[in-house]
């Protein structure tokens, strides 16, 4: 530490400016403005349209609490409980801590600029373009695992860049202990340490492969994440099937293998997708960032890995923040060659628009019934509209049994059965089952318990499973949006065909 003194003994005359100096300087850094302007616009629209049926499910996880679950690990599930007690059945409230994520994305993007030689513009533009990513405002709208994976990613690949550039061995414990809380989230983060050590020993720096701090962080991460791996081989790995399912395009946001890469352009936007590209080729071939071109072999290696498994293309979403700050100081340097006020008005058409498209096509800002030509572009959407009206369905339909007593409710999958959970309390609803993923493993109906109120089940299932069904309601969510439960049925049966007990094996589905 040192200590500035006159020859007198006091501070000299300069030092009090020097100082004020100093924290103007600080306060005019554009990133933290950034990155609080977007938290303030998502939690100003995140009451907007309803719950997502991942939301729903979060908050029945919540009330069962584990160190894992057949899809997910305890992280989220605790955060939706945590925010259900601060404020019950408050949406902005639940989505809050997604809202503070997103603008730590958005912060940790315009310092991983500065970290890898951007200046303050630079900073600014990095900053900017993860402010308007649509991969940002979507995942800080909503309370997903994806939410917080996208920000243990971001933060982990931000630690090891410092700590490289920096020398400051300590900070590995500190990666350690992120990568540890994201792999209690979901596995993802995972694949992310595999590509940082592949790409290390690909691109170097080789020294880290020798560093006892580095594998401290390592022997951290895994430690954090033990429990959750225990309960996994306690209840024979359902994660794997639920891989296997997804991998197979069971799933909403499943794309094809070969669109894992041009998905990427959607991610952020097209039109600022030269931003990333130009920091996947300098991380590639700019001798000043040598020693960070291990991020650029981490990207190439988890694209054919993800490819090649059937992963989904936002798997790969979580080190475009790290290729953003990358790119953001060539497209500074470009912005200062030639016709400069040409270039800048350039650049802010670009995030002008990019804004524009994706602040619509992430967040609820149209009314609810123009919201189809949305959901055709972002299904999830679709999946946060109508699940009152489902609720209130089956409640008309529980209302017309002629004898209620131990009738129960089997749904389809979880977001059915979330609504149930959600809303059939004020409705008087009966209890709620499902087989679909860790509904499953929180019960089923006891033998004897009839009749059925089937929600969503399509005419095999109901053939092979129940009987005497018949349709008695479709599912209408009073706004015309084409999702996923619009139309379903609602049947009313007799009983299952054998016992509960034995036909549950059957009905249980992961995905």
């Amino acid at each position: 530490m040192y200590v500035f003194e006159s020859a007198s003994g006091s501070l000299p005359d300069d030092i009090p400016r020097l100082a004020l100096r100093s924290s103007r300087d600080r306060m005019r850094r554009p990133v933290p403005v950034i990155a609080a302007a977007t938290t303030v616009v998502l939690v100003a629209l995140a009451s907007g349209y309803g719950y997502h049926r991942d939301e729903l499910y979060f908050l029945e996880a919540g009330r069962h609490l584990d160190w894992g679950y057949a899809d997910q690990g305890p992280l989220t599930p605790l955060v939706a409980r945590a925010m259900s007690a601060i404020a019950a059945d408050s949406l902005t409230a639940l989505r809050l801590p997604s809202a503070l994520a997103a603008g730590g994305v958005v912060a940790l993007t315009g310092l991983l600029a500065r970290e890898l030689g951007g200046s303050r513009r630079a900073e600014a533009i990095a900053a900017g373009c993860a402010a308007v990513a649509s991969v940002v405002l979507f995942t800080g709208h909503l309370l997903s695992t994806s939410t917080f994976d996208l920000l243990a990613w971001t933060a982990v690949t931000w630690l090891v860049v410092r700590a490289i550039r920096t020398g400051e061995d300590r900070l590995w414990p500190v990666a350690g202990v992120v990568l540890g809380v994201g792999l209690l989230n979901k596995p993802l983060p995972a694949f992310l340490a595999a590509g940082l050590l592949a790409g290390v020993v690909v691109a170097g720096p080789r020294r880290l492969l020798r560093s006892p701090w580095a594998w401290m962080g390592a022997a951290i991460a895994l430690a954090l994440w033990s429990p959750w791996l225990v309960w996994q081989t306690a209840h024979d790995w359902p994660q794997l099937d639920v891989a296997r399912e997804l991998s197979s395009g069971q799933s909403t946001s499943s794309e094809p293998w070969w669109a894992i890469v041009p998905f990427q352009f959607l991610l952020v936007s097209p039109v600022l997708a030269p931003v990333w590209i130009a920091g996947l080729v300098r991380l590639l071939r700019d001798p000043s960032v040598r020693q960070y071109r291990f991020l650029a072999w981490a990207w190439v290696l988890l694209a054919v890995v993800f490819m090649a498994s059937g992963g989904k293309p936002y798997y790969l979403s979580g080190l475009l923040p790290a290729l953003i700050g990358a790119g953001a100081a060539p497209v500074d340097a470009w912005l200062g060659r030639g016709r400069s006020r040409v270039r800048e008005a350039a650049v802010l058409a670009a995030f002008a628009l990019s804004a524009a498209i994706n602040v619509v096509i992430a967040l609820p800002v149209l009314p609810v019934r123009d919201a189809g030509p949305v959901v055709e572009v972002n299904e999830d959407v679709g999946e946060t509209i109508g699940w009152p009206a489902l609720a209130r369905t089956v409640a008309r339909v529980d209302r017309g049994l002629p004898d209620p007593a131990g009738a129960v409710i089997l749904a389809r999958n979880y977001g059915e059965a979330g609504a149930r959970d959600r809303y059939g309390p004020g409705l008087g609803l009966p209890r709620v089952y499902s087989g679909h993923n860790a509904y499953a493993d929180w019960g089923r109906p006891a033998d004897g318990a009839a009749p059925v109120i089937a929600v969503g089940l399509d005419d095999d299932q109901l053939a092979e499973h129940l009987r005497g069904c018949r349709p008695v309601a479709r599912i209408d969510n009073d706004a015309g949006v084409d999702n996923d439960e619009q139309g379903r049925p609602v049947s009313v049966c007799a009983g299952p065909r054998r016992s509960w007990a034995v036909e549950w094996p059957g009905l249980r589905h992961l995905g």
